[in-house]
């Protein structure tokens, strides 16, 4: 696990493509910021090795950042081919870390329909590197997001579908709970004994089935609620923490959920643990979603969209799991090895994150 390469469950690999068009004067702008560390570990930008990247150090780079990037991003309207000139680079500090800026030129186009954009940065390397991108035609926005699954998208120049622009990001909640390995850990070490009571400092099995669903029912309306509280306050830009502060807050949730299960913390109320540690984990949600830049109108959709797809994620991990552990809770093996063992690992695990994500570590390859 130490030798592997490196990617962490939040600070994800992410790039900005922003392009901007007018169908009435061909007017074309387009931005892509691209987190300089990813860019190191393939073109090797740290010249002296101090551990950050200096303008100077970029520029002597330029021709190596122009040759790697222009391979894995191509863009064609009405599918014609258009070529892609990169005519100007600096280093850009955002809240999640730095970034290399390339301007791109690209022709006029003429009243275009159709914009087929082909994105694969990365992908070979970091199956969860993420494309995000911005497109503003004629003063209409859209975004998207690049996956290896979707690497090749199509925009409508002329009516953007707002069904599609919700329906992906449907998906990419989906997608994010189900690679947030700190979200699924957290969400297990509540649900695991969910189908025990305490009594006399034991674990017991619960007697039917009934009370272990209202249980779990409650941990997960819990979440639910506050996550999507903090999601849309973060998004919103009402509420902004900063993101390595957020991380390590996460790690630490995890452990102490799973604490909980050996040593009682909090003996009455999961649903309320849900609750308070859910606040802390809607604002890792809203990582993948702050830097988007969309209208307003847009960004509401996207927040439902997206909230929506962590639910159903969500969803999904509980209604594999809870049958199992109800069949299994009188067993010895679920009482000693699953939940003690099993918070035990979620503690360990936990205890790397809150060390790599305080300190800028990085030691594990999730």
């Amino acid at each position: 696990m130490l030798a592997a390469p490196n990617s962490e469950a939040h600070q994800t690999s992410d790039s900005y493509l922003n392009l901007v068009f007018n169908r009435t004067n061909t007017n074309t702008t387009c931005q892509w910021d691209i987190r300089a560390s990813d860019l190191e570990y393939v073109v090797g930008l740290d010249d002296n090795d101090d551990g950050s990247i200096a303008p100077e150090e970029m520029l002597a780079h330029q021709k190596a950042i122009d040759g790697f990037v222009s391979k894995h991003l191509k863009i064609k309207f009405d599918g014609v081919e258009t070529p892609l000139t990169i005519v100007d680079h600096e280093l850009a500090a955002q809240q999640d870390g730095v970034y290399v800026s390339l301007k791109i030129s690209l022709p006029g186009q003429r009243a275009p329909k159709i914009l087929e954009v082909s994105y694969n940065l990365f992908f070979d390397l970091n199956p969860q590197h993420r494309g995000l991108f911005l497109l503003e035609c004629d003063g209409k926005k859209q975004t998207a997001i690049f996956t290896p699954a979707s690497a090749t998208q199509q925009f409508q120049l002329t009516a953007p579908s707002a069904f599609a622009h919700f329906s992906q990001f449907v998906r990419e909640g989906i997608t994010h709970i189900w690679l947030g390995f700190d979200h699924i850990l957290f969400l297990l070490a509540l649900l695991l004994p969910a189908v025990l009571r305490r009594s006399q400092n034991k674990w017991e099995p619960v007697a039917n089935f009934r009370p272990a669903l209202i249980n779990v029912l409650k941990i997960v309306t819990a979440f639910t609620v506050a996550h999507s509280i903090t999601l849309t306050l973060a998004t919103l830009k009402i509420v902004q923490v900063p993101s390595r502060l957020i991380e390590s807050a996460i790690a630490v949730s995890v452990a102490l959920a799973a604490f909980n299960n050996l040593r009682p913390l909090f003996r009455d109320g999961a649903w309320m643990v849900a609750f308070a540690f859910g606040l802390i984990h809607g604002f890792g949600f809203a990582n993948a979603l702050t830097e988007l830049g969309t209208s307003n109108a847009n960004l509401a959709m996207t927040l439902f969209g997206f909230n929506l797809g962590v639910e159903i994620g969500q969803l999904a991990i509980v209604a594999a799991f809870l049958p199992i552990a109800f069949g299994m809770r009188s067993s010895w093996f679920y009482q000693r090895v699953t939940l003690t063992w099993g918070s035990v690992v979620i503690i360990l695990l936990a205890s790397v994150w809150v060390g790599e994500r305080a300190f800028d570590l990085k030691l594990m390859p999730f």
